[in-house]
């Protein structure tokens, strides 16, 4: 089969992936995590599919923000990422960002690049080195949706959590791409919402 380029993210109901004042101890902001991400831990069990999915992929792509707290300029050397030593991707990730970086080799095989180049730089990368397994966009808002409105994503997958943030950064404000919805499932704290990117 062809590769393909593929997105999973977590939305709020009104829409917001993030909120305001995103920090090293608050990385979603103003949206609390055990909230918006208890499907993956209260009940992973009838979510493990979806769970598993999420990591199953040659390569990723990220934005800055998702992998370091706000704050655009040179790279503090000692923050390594959310995850800790072991992060959940296995895989290589390319970091979107304007101030160069060595490659970082973390446990289980997962090895962080910083792209400066741009965004047709990373996913050239990341197509090449996932070989021929498919290419995840890890988030965030922006860089998801950049890839979206340049038509380049083939399917999303939405966590839809019963939770309201009101503010911070919403998917689509700005959107232009056309989603046809392919499935749906409904669990106990999230419902999966599966949609092919009309090109």
């Amino acid at each position: 089969m062809p590769q393909t380029v593929s997105a999973h993210m977590m939305l709020t109901l009104d829409g917001f992936g993030s909120g305001l004042n995103q920090t090293r101890e608050n990385p979603f902001g103003t949206i609390d995590p055990n909230q918006l991400a208890r499907w993956m831990f209260q009940d992973r069990e009838n979510n493990a599919a979806e769970v598993a999915a999420i990591t199953d992929y040659g390569a990723y792509i990220m934005g800055r923000h998702m992998y370091a707290a706000p704050g655009d300029g040179p790279w503090e050397a000692e923050w390594r990422g959310w995850w800790g030593d072991n992060p959940p991707y296995h895989a290589p990730v390319f970091v979107l960002t304007h101030y160069p970086r060595e490659p970082l080799q973390m446990e289980g095989g997962t090895v962080f690049h910083f792209i400066t180049e741009g965004y047709d730089a990373a996913l050239s990368r990341a197509r090449e080195v996932a070989g021929d397994r498919n290419v995840s966009i890890a988030g965030g808002v922006s860089t998801l949706r950049h890839y979206l409105n340049a038509g380049v994503v083939d399917t999303l997958h939405l966590k839809i959590v019963p939770l309201l943030a009101g503010q911070g950064e919403r998917l689509w404000d700005g959107m232009a791409a056309n989603l046809e919805p392919i499935g749906a499932r409904a669990t106990r704290y999230v419902t999966h919402m599966d949609y092919r990117v009309v090109k």
